[in-house]
């Protein structure tokens, strides 16, 4: 059974207790942060900390690094560092910009090769959404974009959060004609605003994301009960699935839904997702 990841929680890789604590809080993955999080006199430290970590082949989770901008020598560093050890489950990268950068990264870190380490990228500027679905197709190693939109609103000058709903569609589209996975929304910043952080799930959502980077534990249920299908999408999704089952090709059902092919596609995830339950 597919279990879709809904929740990556960061944690700062210069505070190991911080990431332990993460490890066990209930995300389906944990983002060790060697970048925003840590101030520049705490690269060094956390990158080691993160090290012994991942000399460990074994966590309760998937643990990822978010390392430093690929263009900085502290991410030469951290791909050194951490790249080839047996605990590390992804590489999220920063400020993606062009194809190249992901191609170079793939084919320089021997780990990087097809099969082994998935990359994914992080667009937090105009030119990496311009360059969206390019990044998306770069290589097989990439797994997933998804934006940075501290970053990108401070770019493009954007005051108000619906001005980014362009570039959110945008990054939605460029991933899924990749071929890759949904991408998840960015962090919610204030952790004491949960009502806010919800509106802000269901919006995304209704855009196409599916599931959303977090900072705190208690974002995590929020995240999840916000794109968890209702009982009412549940019911209705097992309703497709066996009218498709009995009945094969296009058809309308009782209450005047029509379905085809696509409709029970879409079905079938709303039920894998369901599963989670």
């Amino acid at each position: 059974m597919t279990r879709f990841p809904l929740t990556w929680l960061y944690a700062p890789g210069d505070r190991p207790h911080v990431v332990a604590k993460a490890l066990t809080s209930g995300a389906d993955i944990v983002v060790v942060d060697l970048e925003d999080a840590v101030a520049p006199d705490r690269k060094d430290y956390a990158r080691a900390a993160t090290a012994d970590l991942l000399r460990e082949p074994e966590h309760p989770v998937p643990v990822h690094v978010r390392v430093n901008a690929l263009a900085t020598p502290a991410a030469a560093k951290d791909l050194a560092a951490l790249a080839a050890l047996p605990g590390l489950s992804g590489l999220r990268l920063p400020k993606v910009t062009s194809a190249e950068q992901i191609i170079h990264l793939a084919q320089t870190t021997p780990p990087c090769a097809p099969g082994t380490i998935p990359l994914h990228a992080l667009l937090e500027s105009a030119l990496g959404i311009e360059r969206a679905h390019a990044i998306a197709s770069a290589h097989p190693t990439l797994h997933g974009i998804s934006l940075g939109t501290a970053d990108l609103r401070a770019d493009l000058g954007v005051r108000d959060d619906a001005g980014l709903d362009w570039c959110r569609s945008r990054v939605v589209v460029a991933a899924r004609a990749a071929g890759l996975p949904p991408p998840a929304q960015s962090v919610h910043p204030d952790i004491r605003d949960l009502e806010g952080l919800a509106a802000s799930c269901a919006h995304g959502r209704t855009l196409g994301f599916l599931g959303r980077a977090a900072i705190h534990p208690r974002q995590l249920p929020v995240i999840e009960r916000a794109y968890l299908p209702t009982e009412e999408e549940l019911e209705h999704a097992e309703t497709i699935v066996k009218a498709a089952t009995t009945e094969q090709g296009a058809q309308a059902l009782r209450d005047g839904t029509f379905i085809d092919a696509a409709v029970v596609t879409a079905a079938q995830r709303t039920l894998a997702l369901a599963r989670r339950r």
